[in-house]
């Protein structure tokens, strides 16, 4: 498969720098990639390159998706804790991403404040991924989109995507990858738990351009009407545990994906999840186990996604 240059040394820290037409030609190459792949074919397309994957937050699919991504296109992936590093203990990230960027490819860093990979893009040399932050999540909506496009077509505009739950950073990474494919989005949210304001924003704006509609319920059954996708996440993410019990009285017996909520959405609705779940809350056993469950498809997409942005960035 050839690839396209043009992307390369770009960073990928949200999925608002990209167009429309930039995102499908990314799901193109994962497609691709995941097709190569199966098929038992080469993949070195970034040979005797190295990753640096950083991570200050724990992870399971981000850590083993990357390492595997980036072996299966010929190179390295080196795990870098933020325990470990001298930035756990203090040193600048501006003196951190330069020092990096004379030893690796590439980074992908994992971690809390949005504005650290801000930060470390703004003095990288070198492309920087952002594998979840507390304000976005692209790649896993990068699988998210490969993913629906496998069930419903490769053509998104049109179709009606509902998040129930926390407007997380999977809620606005959702807002704008459906924004930007013109896909409809409907959040169904408690009062006080709605998308930051200023990511509402510009998704709207962006919807606005591409032709899609973007709103939020405080009812899921309402938000659910008619759905081609239902989507939700955990009520406390990473950092939040002090909030759990406060959380779940928010949440709650209303939002969570059961077979009652499947009842308005479409008949060939499919139901994602980014996982971990905590199934009897968010999300039934019943559903996730269900015949509407596309969750560990999307699991595996996280690699093909993943890949495809490692071998369009890297130079």
């Amino acid at each position: 498969m050839e690839i396209t240059t043009k992307y390369k040394g770009r960073d990928f820290l949200s999925l608002y720098d990209y167009t429309g037409e930039d995102i499908a030609y990314f799901l193109d190459v994962a497609d691709a990639l995941k097709k190569e792949q199966k098929e038992g074919g080469t993949m070195g397309y970034l040979p005797g390159r190295t990753l640096g994957m950083l991570f200050t937050k724990s992870s399971t699919r981000t850590r083993v998706s990357f390492q595997v991504g980036i072996h299966q296109l010929g190179g390295t992936g080196l795990f870098l804790s933020g325990n470990d590093l001298q930035i756990g203990r203090g040193e600048p990230i501006k003196d951190t991403a330069r020092v990096l960027s004379r030893y690796l490819d590439a980074i992908m860093i994992r971690t809390f404040a949005h504005s650290d990979v801000e930060e470390l893009a703004e003095y990288a040399d070198i492309p920087i991924i952002n594998g979840l932050t507390d304000l976005l999540h692209p790649c896993q909506v990068l699988a998210d989109l490969q993913t629906i496009r496998e069930y419903k077509g490769k053509n998104l505009k049109g179709l009606k995507l509902t998040y129930i739950g926390d407007g997380n950073n999977m809620a606005h990474s959702l807002l704008y990858g459906s924004a930007k494919m013109g896909m409809d989005m409907t959040l169904a949210c408690p009062e006080g738990y709605d998308p930051d304001e200023e990511v509402f924003r510009r998704a709207k704006e962006v919807a606005e351009e591409s032709g899609s509609f973007i709103k939020i319920y405080r009812d899921p059954e309402e938000a659910a009407e008619g759905a081609d996708v239902l989507y939700t996440d955990v009520w406390a993410s990473m950092g939040q545990e002090g909030e759990a019990a406060q959380r779940r009285q928010a949440f709650e017996g209303i939002y969570q994906i059961n077979d009652d909520l499947m009842k308005v959405a479409k008949d060939d609705a499919i139901v994602l999840h980014c996982l971990p779940a905590h199934r009897g809350e968010e999300i039934t056993d019943a559903v996730m186990e269900g015949k509407h469950s596309a969750i560990f498809d999307e699991a595996e997409n996280r690699l093909h996604a993943q890949k495809a942005v490692m071998a369009l960035l890297i130079p």
